[in-house]
């Protein structure tokens, strides 16, 4: 069933190629505006899937994922926006030497080829993904969760009509709007026509596609992140980062998890954050370390953490809390327990932010700042369409170059090789 699909999207790839950055931005300006001018369809048809969602019974943490409103829908045509207006990457020449022989050579920026991308909850992805892929020349076969079925294709809807009416191949962006989950296994083996597959979702969604597919796989999108409060930290400052990490949209795989703090300013650190928190609504599973300085908190506030608690994401108005030896315990607890994906220190020291930085290995490391910021439209990207967690090409939020590769060019005066 999705061979023809697939014969589809490679065809629409070669097309994008001829498409000038021009045309592009242009036809990304459109889309943009008209999402926009749309609105009030794209809520309607999500607010079915919300309805839904609700009779069978997901979590606030889901339904707060696949919900649009007005407000997140300015944010996505923004993004898309943005997208629109950044510097083309495909054709672009890089690193180029001649041999001693007078041969020059250099790269080439150019798309990947076909995308496939499989999301749960977040309809935005949708639109995401069309954009970048398509400002990279990339073509895109889509799976949507079933959850936000009637979301996906009131926008897929309008993805069509905007390359219909810029004379773009309407094959580029295809969307499986079928829920069968068969599909998803089918759609792994379609390596004759797909060059990169890419999860994003849960943890039995990415171990599934890593151990079925014939395709390369990007994974991510999945974090437990922390913060470490050393003990030249600002504390007062330090407060509302982790206020920030922890509380601006805590359904996120960049929300902060867990926070590590020094021995010499637990007693006088650990009871302000969990009294300002509090306020936001967040609940503490506590290490036997940082209990004793929070004993006069309520049981249904402050609870004794559990074994697994610090290899949880929690996705939710939860934080774990430990005090650590110093600086060599909070990196080797990070390195041990993190998935990779973004993680901090709060510090006026340099040479400890140095040393954080050189050896916490995840694809994001702050000093001084939130988790929260690992993003693509924060990271000035536009979008991202993954934020890969693996040590490839790719790491952290994924953009306009992360969805390219090369080619080489030589270029000779009728050389021959001797």
């Amino acid at each position: 069933m999705l061979e023809e699909t697939g014969k589809r999207a490679r065809t629409a790839a070669r097309q994008l190629n001829l498409l000038s950055s021009e045309r592009k931005q242009a036809l990304l300006e459109q889309l943009s505006a008209r999402l926009w001018d749309s609105r009030l369809d794209i809520i309607q048809a999500n607010q079915i899937d919300i309805e839904a969602a609700q009779k069978a019974g997901l979590d606030t943490a889901m339904i707060d994922r696949l919900t649009i409103n007005e407000k997140r829908l300015q944010g996505i045509t923004s993004d898309l926006k943005r997208v629109a207006e950044l510097p083309d990457p495909v054709g672009e020449i890089y690193e180029p030497f001649t041999l001693p022989n007078g041969l020059k050579l250099s790269k080439m920026r150019i798309p990947i080829g076909v995308l496939a991308v499989i999301y749960e909850s977040r309809p935005n992805v949708t639109i995401d993904i069309a954009g970048l892929a398509l400002k990279s020349g990339n073509a895109a076969i889509l799976r949507g969760g079933s959850e936000t079925l009637n979301t996906n294709r009131k926008m897929m809807e309008i993805i069509h009509q905007a390359l219909t009416e810029n004379q773009a191949p309407v094959d580029a962006i295809q969307f499986i709007d079928n829920p069968d989950r068969a599909l998803v296994a089918e759609l792994l083996r379609l390596h004759e026509y797909v060059d990169l597959l890419i999860p994003r979702g849960g943890a039995s969604l990415h171990k599934f596609c890593r151990e079925n597919s014939s395709i390369p796989v990007i994974t991510g999108g999945m974090g437990i992140c922390h913060l470490y409060v050393d003990e030249s930290a600002d504390l007062d400052k330090s407060l509302a980062v982790i206020a920030n990490a922890k509380t601006q949209r805590p359904t996120v795989c960049n929300a902060l998890d867990t926070v590590l703090v020094h021995p010499t300013v637990a007693a006088a650190f650990l009871p302000r954050l969990v009294k300002h928190l509090a306020t936001m609504g967040v609940t503490f599973q506590v290490d036997p370390s940082a209990l004793p300085f929070l004993k006069d908190f309520p049981g249904n506030l402050v609870k004794e953490a559990g074994p697994d608690d610090f290899d949880t994401e929690w996705m939710s108005l939860v934080l774990g809390l430990k005090v650590i030896t110093g600086l060599e315990e909070a990196i080797d607890f990070i390195n041990n327990h993190s998935m990779g994906h973004s993680d901090g220190i709060l510090t006026r020291n340099d040479e400890h932010a140095r040393l954080f930085i050189q050896r916490v290995d995840s694809a994001a490391v702050y000093v001084n700042a939130s988790t929260r910021f690992t993003d693509g439209a924060e990271f000035g990207l536009g979008a991202e369409v993954a934020i890969s967690t693996q040590r490839i090409h790719a790491r952290g939020p994924m953009g306009l170059r992360e969805l390219t590769t090369y080619k080489w060019i030589g270029q000779g005066d009728y050389h021959i090789r001797k």
